[in-house]
């Protein structure tokens, strides 16, 4: 299982068992949060009623008064309020008033006139001076039909002369009670799905962010240049500040040592021969010999000096891992100063050269990098350009890729040599002089490519050689 997989599916499992109990725990809150609310409102009716009530109970005229009527008429009413979206239509408050024997002396139902209701809980405790409240079902077998008592003495003096009770089904606060809990559902599941959102787009970011970093390291252990992945601060970053120092340490050490061995493997042939031509220049020879020896060590030397160079030149691109100094270059003056600097060569051939690119057309490139890589494909194609060939430089489009071609006439590579041409130190015999190069001209040309996330491409066309330099479009402006 994916990393990124077990995070969320750990976060899924913490915040799923968190919002299960809070939401438990907030719904079975809401219906007691909503009666005690109400019972407080009751509580203060049935005292205010009780102060309305005390001279008419104290004189014994409740029952010859206008209440009844008032009480009957109250409970017709058609309050049609619009509270917090739902609508009331009727009032629910039941009214009844007891003397101080709990006899009933008015009740707004019409029912109850004349009985006992002292053994009551709301009668009997307002009686003995206590809080009296009760909660009966109206229907034994309905525990939704339950209604909630709550009664306040009527006082003369201290002295306890009868209760007022005020009563109210709790069915008319299920409503209420419905509406907050499906408010609260929705808002809860909004915010668990809200926070798996936020736990997956965290997982999918940090296992990313490791993707990126495992990639990474894959690639520099099969010898790939890539660059390192770029992390805003925090432990990631340094991570991948640890993996490029530990890559950079075993990369040098190792590359190191792989120059070492190759420079000394290609200097053997080069310093075998000036050997062999000093030694027999210590000798009897003839003008000539001498002469010739001494040209094999002057053309063993330079050839030195020309490994030497380009192995340099080779090194300091191997070990970069992108460009340092961009610029927009004009690509048909590069290529005109760089035809210019062989001139001499090209007039001794009798070679036709053909410049096809536009004047204007500018390339994205670090100049000097790109410089040597078109100087390697030139000298190449001078190389095996037959005396009065031809060479054509042009610009090539393909979609979201542009190539600068170089095209020179000459024999076609060998089939079995076209997969090997960039590999280093492999290098075919000239034209004539059966001569073979440093064999690096070609692997530095791909690596400068790979530097500016283009491809070198080297195939053979129709009497000719046809090297081409992939590169983005959005490099050419």
């Amino acid at each position: 299982m994916r990393l990124g997989i077990r995070i969320f599916l750990v976060y899924f499992l913490f915040v799923g068992l968190t919002a299960f109990f809070i939401l438990s725990t907030v719904r079975e809150e809401v219906r007691p949060s909503v009666r005690q609310s109400t019972e407080e409102t009751l509580v203060d009716t049935a005292n205010l009623l009780a102060e309305i009530l005390r001279d008419q109970v104290k004189a014994g005229t409740l029952g010859q008064s206008n209440l009844p009527e008032l009480l009957k008429a109250y409970g017709q009413r058609r309050p049609n309020a619009d509270i917090w979206g739902l609508a009331k239509t009727q009032v629910n408050h039941r009214i009844y008033v007891t003397d101080a024997n709990g006899i009933v002396l008015l009740d707004s139902s019409g029912t109850a006139v004349g009985q006992d209701y002292s053994r009551w809980n709301d009668v009997y405790l307002t009686l003995q001076g206590k809080y009296g409240a009760r909660s009966t079902r109206s229907d034994p077998d309905d525990p939704e039909s339950s209604v909630m008592h709550v009664a306040a003495p009527i006082l003369d003096a201290g002295t306890i002369i009868g209760v007022v009770t005020v009563a109210k089904p709790n069915s008319s606060l299920q409503p209420y009670v419905d509406r907050s809990e499906r408010r609260l559902i929705n808002l809860g599941l909004g915010l668990i799905v809200l926070g798996l959102l936020v736990g997956a787009g965290l997982s999918w970011w940090l296992a990313r962010s490791l993707r990126r970093l495992t990639r990474y390291a894959q690639a520099v252990s099969e010898g790939e240049r890539v660059a390192l992945p770029h992390y805003r601060g925090g432990e990631l970053a340094t991570l991948a500040g640890a993996v490029e120092r530990m890559r950079t340490q075993l990369e040098g050490k190792a590359y190191v040592e792989r120059y070492v061995h190759t420079l000394t493997h290609e200097l053997k042939s080069p310093l075998a021969a000036i050997r062999g031509a000093s030694e027999l220049l210590q000798g009897p020879m003839s003008d000539e010999q001498r002469q010739r020896f001494a040209g094999n060590i002057e053309s063993e030397s330079a050839r030195m000096q020309q490994l030497i160079e380009r192995l340099l030149h080779l090194a300091q691109v191997e070990q970069r891992h992108g460009l340092e100094d961009q610029q927009w270059v004009a690509l048909g003056a590069l290529v005109d100063s760089l035809l210019m600097a062989q001139s001499a060569r090209i007039e001794a051939a009798g070679l036709q050269i053909r410049q096809r690119l536009p004047a204007t057309q500018q390339l994205l490139c670090e100049p000097f990098l790109m410089r040597q890589a078109i100087a390697n494909l030139l000298e190449n194609a001078l190389d095996f350009t037959p005396p009065g060939g031809l060479l054509v430089f042009a610009l090539e489009h393909a979609g979201a890729r542009v190539a600068l071609s170089l095209y020179n006439q000459g024999e076609a590579i060998p089939a079995y040599a076209l997969g090997r041409l960039s590999e280093r130190f492999y290098s075919l015999p000239r034209p004539g002089s059966g001569r073979k190069s440093t064999g690096l001209g070609l692997n530095f040309v791909e690596e400068v490519m790979q530097l500016h996330g283009g491809t070198l491409e080297v195939a053979n066309v129709e009497d000719g050689v046809r090297v081409r330099l992939w590169l983005p479009a959005s490099r050419l402006g």
